[in-house]
């Protein structure tokens, strides 16, 4: 008797893509609050202007509303793929639903 070693774990591209773009979606709220505590750390930093922490949450902001846009915009279109070949693959090769 040979034991046999599993082969490699195969993921379908469009799925892997599909889940890692949820992950990050998931991730850029924790990364947006980390990055918003940074002017924190320089408080005491005399280098440091009150204006110059503002641009910088500023310019954050709209880098995260912009990224976000982008996600769900991305998302929502792998998902309306994702429904359409699900739907195909349950209409059979005769057209009629499988059920």
């Amino acid at each position: 008797m040979s034991a046999q070693r599993p082969g490699p774990l195969f993921l379908a591209r469009s799925s892997f893509r599909r889940r890692r773009l949820r992950d990050a979606a998931r991730m850029l709220p924790i990364v947006a609050v980390v990055l918003m505590l940074l002017p924190l750390l320089k408080g005491g930093d005399p280098e440091a202007t009150t204006a110059g922490m503002l641009l910088y949450l500023f310019g954050l902001w709209i880098a995260l509303v912009v990224l976000s846009a982008l996600l769900s915009g991305v998302l929502a279109i792998e998902d309306d793929t994702a429904e359409a070949l699900q739907r195909d693959e349950d209409r059979g090769a005769d057209g009629t639903e499988r059920g």
